[in-house]
């Protein structure tokens, strides 16, 4: 399908990915794991302009887990330069695709001078109003869920399914969730938002993911029968 007959089908407003693969397709290839790394954030800006020609309200990418730090240190090293460097260099792509910067996760668990940059590209693009696109660094979905409850019980407030989804760090529900690499699991991503999410799961490995799989896996999600739980009427 083209974009526009896309467009006419009914999007997902929250598309979610664990962009898994990277050090595999570097491997591959006889390549370090920062060159895969670094063609991943390629791959990242081509779906999320995608995502964005679309007009999908939320793309969150699966960027850097509470579990990563247990990778060598030259590599998390790696990947909070590039996280870093990444931001504050691609404000003109922000702004050309209308995109508009999120974080969740664990900010204060980030050095400063990542947690630094992550504040401005938020500050800098808050006003665009196309795409938002939600970077989970540092972010694991029982780590978010226990900083939601430690913060109903600090309020004293009543912990109920509202009240438990709005302290959370992101509040829409995932209705599409991609993994490329293979994999076939959430790996403690989104685990409340993704509730009733549709699942994908594709061999490709993130630094070969493109617009045209992105689109396509747009189009199966556009065919496929979201009951929430409810009999479809006859």
């Amino acid at each position: 399908m083209t974009v526009d007959e896309l467009k006419a089908h009914g999007l997902p407003e929250h598309v979610a990915i664990i962009m898994d693969g990277n050090g595999r397709w570097a491997k591959q290839k006889g390549l370090p794991r920062t060159a895969g790394h670094k063609e991943g954030l390629t791959a990242a800006k081509r779906i999320v302009a995608a995502a964005a020609s679309l007009g999908i309200k939320y793309i969150t990418l699966y960027t850097f887990s509470t579990e990563n730090w247990k990778r060598a240190q030259d590599e998390v090293g790696y990947l909070m330069g590039l996280i870093k460097v990444h931001l504050r260099a691609e404000f003109e792509f922000y702004k050309k695709n209308g995109i508009r910067i999120a974080h969740i996760g664990d900010l204060g668990g980030l050095p400063a001078d990542v947690q630094d940059e992550i504040r401005k590209a938020q500050e800098d693009t808050a006003h665009f109003t196309g795409t938002t696109c939600v970077l989970a660094i540092n972010y694991g979905a029982r780590d978010e869920l226990t900083r939601a409850v430690k913060l109903l019980v600090e309020k004293r407030a009543d912990i109920t399914e509202e009240t438990l989804a709005g302290a959370l760090d992101i509040t829409p529900d995932v209705d599409l969730l991609i993994r490329t690499g293979g994999e076939q699991r959430l790996s403690n991503f989104l685990l409340w938002q993704a509730a009733y999410a549709e699942f994908i799961f594709t061999d490709t490995l993130w630094p070969e993911y493109n617009e045209e799989l992105f689109f396509s896996h747009i189009e199966a999600f556009q065919k496929r029968s979201r009951r929430f739980g409810a009999v479809p009427s006859q």
